[in-house]
């Protein structure tokens, strides 16, 4: 009975955990009892994060197919099932959301004293929609999931959020609900087109998986996934929302915004737009390579040029994706998993720089740079913890954002090396502005006599940034469990793309596109792609 639980349902359990804390805390919960509220709502995610710890144990890393895999008719007039399953990346995405979730709910303790019961139901819908997003094996159930992780953090800004909180909600409302349009649009179209071709109708991604389509229409289908997925991101130039949601959002939105949602749209390059539209992917991969390039180095600048810590680390991360979708887009295994490993790296490290932020902002009510100064001779042991996250932002050798970044970067030489020598200009930026923060904010000698008096860590905060620390060595240090998990389904994705040939109007347009960047993309004789 318990196996059965936490190995054939483990999937639809860890969904329906949040969902339930939810339940619990708006039904049977006043909302008087703040401190109980956080409790439970801490209680849940760390059942949910247990619970989530027990899947690599009993996980296949031989093997791309989908695994803890649960299916059974939802809406049967239209061909979609509830069908969730993972690979090794949603494996590792799930546990990341798990981890995250605790995190949220620890640093938003003391920083949130109103509404405390609405905040953290929104909390856990927003965990039950992420969880869905990343095992979902059903478009429509996929969407739904999508949708739902929309509108919590919609409310966590919108209600939460600081002075400019109604302006930014908004446009991150419509820039994601704008994306959501057009991928809908792709989902539809893949299901009519498998639907006429075989005469069966299915959202069913594995079955999708099994087909081939014609140029002209994984074009346009890639174009529609890459609107939803690239705002996400997000990607150049498409990153305008994202400063104003994080300065605006509180920390714990910060935070899974940062460590989880940005994600989904990687997460959906992986799982839509690559391995069921190889042609299209190998053909807009030119195009996609130079719009994250200038990606990390835009996202570096602009990070370098900032005053507000928080807007600084904003920035970082459109850098930092950049990273990631140019390590993606190599089409090789190196950049792959780098790729996909600095999707892990980022959520931890700009997670942490996110705490780091609040922790000061909740104490001295000021994010600027120029505001601080000296802290260490206040806050030591703040300073030391956030030594780490920093080193690890910028890609210090031993910890986790050195791997992957390194990672990426052979990749990204196998494919092209004026595109590389751009990404390396973007990790010397990266270094430099967040030196920039650490020595004006942590070092130099105090500028505000208010800093005097701050307060060290709790023991709270301690607990909060420790796990965040050990795993940024963990996989610093010894990344190979991560990579083992992730490199069979990373390896059978490279396969999927470089074993497609191009059909001649595709190899022209990338002859043409890759002619700008100095070089050819490599596209091997047909082979047949194997299930999910």
């Amino acid at each position: 009975m318990i196996e059965g639980v936490f190995y054939n349902h483990m999937l639809s359990v860890l969904i329906a955990t949040p969902l339930i804390g939810a339940l619990v805390i708006i039904f049977l919960v006043k909302k008087e009892k703040k401190e109980t509220v956080r409790l439970v709502a801490l209680g849940f995610s760390l059942i949910n994060l247990l619970l989530s710890l027990s899947l690599p144990f009993s996980f296949d890393t031989s093997t791309h197919k989908m695994q803890f895999v649960e299916r059974f008719p939802w809406i049967p007039g239209i061909g979609s099932d509830y069908f969730v399953g993972v690979d090794g990346i949603s494996l590792l995405m799930i546990l990341l959301t798990t981890f995250i979730t605790i995190i949220a709910i620890l640093c938003s303790w003391s920083a949130v004293q109103d509404r405390v019961k609405g905040y953290m139901v929104h909390i856990l819908i927003l965990e039950a929609g992420m969880i869905g997003v990343f095992s979902a094996l059903d478009l429509v159930l996929f969407f739904l999931f999508w949708e739902i992780g929309l509108v919590p953090m919609y409310f966590l800004i919108g209600v939460w959020g600081g002075q400019r909180k109604l302006y930014a909600t908004i446009k991150f409302f419509l820039y994601t609900l704008f994306g959501s349009v057009f991928m809908l649009v792709g989902i539809l179209a893949l299901y009519f087109a498998h639907g006429k071709a075989t005469g069966v109708y299915t959202f069913d991604l594995l079955e999708l998986y099994k087909m081939t389509y014609a140029y002209n229409l994984q074009w346009w289908v890639f174009l529609a996934f890459f609107l939803g997925f690239a705002i996400k991101v997000p990607v150049f130039p498409f990153h305008t929302w994202l400063p104003d949601a994080h300065v605006e959002a509180p920390t714990a939105g910060s935070v899974i915004l940062a460590g989880i949602l940005l994600k989904m749209g990687t997460y959906g390059f992986l799982r839509f737009n690559i391995p069921l539209l190889p042609e299209a992917s190998a053909a807009f991969t030119p195009f996609i390579i130079v719009l994250s390039v200038i990606g990390i180095v835009y996202g570096a600048l602009l990070a370098l040029a900032q005053k507000d810590m928080k807007k600084l680390v904003a920035y970082s991360s459109v850098s930092h994706l950049g990273f990631v979708m140019a390590g993606i887009f190599s089409m090789n295994l190196d950049g792959m998993n780098g790729g996909v490993l600095q999707m892990i790296n980022h959520g931890i490290s700009t997670g942490g720089l996110f705490l780091m932020v609040g922790i000061v902002y909740e104490r001295r009510h000021t994010r600027l740079i120029e505001d601080f100064g000296g802290l260490f001779g206040v806050m030591p042991v703040y300073v030391v913890l956030s030594t780490f996250i920093v080193f690890s932002s910028f890609g210090m050798p031993g910890t986790n954002g050195f791997i992957g970044e390194i990672l990426i970067l052979i990749g990204l030489f196998k494919k092209n090396m004026i595109a590389a020598g751009f990404a390396i200009a973007g990790v010397i930026l990266g270094a430099a502005y967040m030196l920039n923060m650490y020595q004006r904010v942590m070092l130099q000698k105090p500028v505000k006599p208010e800093n005097k008096g701050l307060k060290d860590l709790n023991t709270r905060e301690v607990a909060t940034l420790i796990p965040v620390i050990l795993l940024i060595l963990w996989i610093g240090i010894y990344p190979k469990p991560f990579l083992k998990i992730l490199s069979a389904s990373t390896s059978h994705i490279v396969e999927v793309v470089n074993g497609r040939h191009l059909p001649e109007e595709a190899s022209q347009m990338q002859r043409d596109v890759t002619s700008g960047l100095g070089g050819r993309l490599h596209t091997p004789a047909r082979t047949e792609k194997g299930e999910g």
